[in-house]
């Protein structure tokens, strides 16, 4: 029996100001909420980032990809996929894109809560569902 390789995975919900980050791997196939980035610039965003990928050692990278509802683009869709080029561009991992249309609406927040790090493993959780036999 061959045994199956057990990948740990970051999600990204990435925004202007901030950054949720979650991880999660293949065996559970579940994702959690880990970190929200906040830098000033890309320079200590990257930092943050690369430490996280550091540490983490991920396979892979998953990047929420936000959508009007119709399924359109707007000006975040091309920032997203910059910032998801730029990850594979500086870390040497594979990125993927996940539709994140209706992330940060399920999620119960409180007032002035940091939703990000929640978004981001909604938008993993959506990756490792809609993947769930291919692994």
């Amino acid at each position: 029996m061959l045994e199956q390789a057990i990948d740990t995975i970051l999600g990204f919900d990435f925004g202007i100001k901030r950054i949720g980050i979650a991880v999660g791997n293949t065996l559970t196939g579940q994702a959690q909420p880990l970190v929200v980035v906040q830098a000033i610039d890309n320079a200590a965003r990257f930092k943050q980032i690369g430490e996280l990928i550091a540490l983490w050692r991920p396979a892979r990278l998953v990047v929420g990809e936000p959508l009007h509802p119709d399924g359109a683009e707007h000006e975040m869709t091309l920032r997203c996929r910059r910032f998801a080029n730029q990850l594979h561009g500086r870390f040497n991992l594979p990125v993927h894109l996940v539709d994140e249309r209706y992330s940060s609406a399920v999620i119960q927040a409180k007032r002035g809560e940091i939703i990000d790090a929640k978004a981001a493993a909604i938008i993993l959780q959506q990756y490792f569902d809609d993947h769930a036999n291919i692994n």
